[in-house]
C-alpha cells in the first residue's frame, strides 16, 4: 500500500504535465553525455518545452484514458518525455534535428494534435516551421508588393515625373472616349 502511495503523486504530476498538452514526444536518451543532455534541455526549455525522466509504468498510468494511451507501446526502456503546450511540432522538430547530430538520442513515439506518430512521422512533422517563422514567412509576402508599389513610385518621382505626364494624358481621354 506504501509504494502505490508514494507513486501517486508522481502520476497525478505528469498528468497535469500532460493535461492541456498539444504534443508529447518519447526518446531514448541512453548514450548522450552529460554535456548532450543538457544542451538538449536547454533547446527545449528555450521553446517552452517541458523535458522529464519518468519511469514507464508512472507514464503509462497517467497516459491511461487520456489521448496519449497510444504510446503506451513506446514505453520500453529508459524513456524521456517532451511535452508542449503551446507549439505543437517544437518537440519533435528539436528532438529530431538534435537526434542527427546525435545519434544517441532516439526518438521513440508521439503524439501531436491528438494523433499517434511513429518516428517517421515524427520526422515529417519536424519540418514543418514554427508558427512564428510561418507568421514572419506571411508578413515578408505581404510586405512584398507593398515594397516594389514604393520602388516604382520612388523611381518615377526620381525621374522627375517623366511617366506621370503620359499616364494624365491617358487618364484625361480615357472619360472622353466614353
Amino acid at each position: 500500500m506504501a509504494k502505490v502511495e508514494l507513486k501517486q503523486p508522481i502520476v497525478q504530476a505528469i498528468a497535469e504535465e500532460i493535461k492541456d498538452a498539444q504534443s508529447v514526444v518519447l526518446v531514448d536518451y541512453r548514450g548522450l553525455t552529460v554535456a548532450q543532455d543538457t544542451e538538449l534541455r536547454k533547446q527545449l526549455r528555450e521553446a517552452g518545452v517541458v523535458y522529464k525522466v519518468y519511469k514507464n509504468t508512472m507514464m503509462k498510468r497517467a497516459f491511461e484514458g487520456t489521448e496519449f494511451e497510444g504510446l503506451e507501446s513506446c514505453l520500453e526502456g529508459p524513456s524521456a518525455v517532451a511535452i508542449s503546450k503551446d507549439d505543437a511540432t517544437a518537440p519533435a522538430r528539436i528532438l529530431c534535428k538534435f537526434a542527427k547530430d546525435t545519434p544517441a538520442l532516439e526518438l521513440k513515439g508521439g503524439v501531436v494534435e491528438g494523433n499517434v506518430y511513429d518516428i517517421a512521422g515524427l520526422t515529417e512533422l519536424s519540418k514543418i516551421p514554427s508558427r512564428e517563422e510561418l507568421l514572419s514567412r506571411l508578413l515578408g509576402s505581404m510586405q512584398s508588393p507593398i515594397t516594389n508599389f514604393a520602388r516604382v513610385i520612388k523611381q518615377i518621382a526620381e525621374k522627375g515625373g517623366e511617366a506621370a505626364p503620359a499616364e494624365a494624358a491617358e487618364a484625361a481621354e480615357a472619360p472622353a472616349a466614353e
